[in-house]
């Protein structure tokens, strides 16, 4: 699955790819130690009809702010632009804020990425600058998004997060 994804040169093309076999691997053995050691990851997302693997989503570090985590979704190109990336982020979101208690979420995209960019001010996260993405070495748009009560949850049942 991680290589239909990330081994993908299209899907991979705007975050540091095309990937090696090898970086494939890596990555995700860098995902399940990060859910061993810290309790999240970027987690398979999957069709709930059919059980299709469509992509990744979930969170990683984020600098040297405590309580501040980055929001990123991966999806394989057999799933772009059906609404998934909204949908996954929304119940990473729900976890980051209900299960972690972030005090924030971060997350860029390449300048080029339009329907990143969508998604994101979809799901409510604003504008804050410019940062340097050490993978692509390119400087990318970044977004924050502040805890809101208002919150409407994971979305439509489309996609399982896991």
């Amino acid at each position: 699955m991680a290589m239909k994804l990330w081994g993908d040169p299209k899907v991979s093309a705007l975050i540091g790819g095309p990937f090696t076999p090898e970086l494939v691997r890596a990555r995700l053995e860098r995902e399940i130690e990060r859910m061993h050691n810290l309790g999240f990851q970027y987690w398979p997302v999957f069709l709930l009809d059919g059980d299709l693997h469509a992509g990744c989503a979930g969170l990683q570090p984020w600098g040297n702010e405590p309580g501040v985590y980055e929001l990123g979704f991966h999806l394989r190109r057999d799933f772009w632009g059906l609404g998934l990336a909204t949908e996954a982020a929304r119940a990473v979101i729900d976890y980051a804020f209900g299960t972690l208690g972030a005090d924030a979420l971060i997350a860029g995209h390449h300048p080029r990425n339009r329907a990143s960019r969508k998604v994101l001010l979809k799901l409510g996260f604003v504008y804050v600058g410019m940062q340097l993405y050490p993978p692509t070495g390119i400087v990318e748009p970044i977004y924050r998004l502040e805890p809101n009560p208002a919150w409407t949850g994971a979305g439509r049942g489309t996609v399982a997060v896991s």
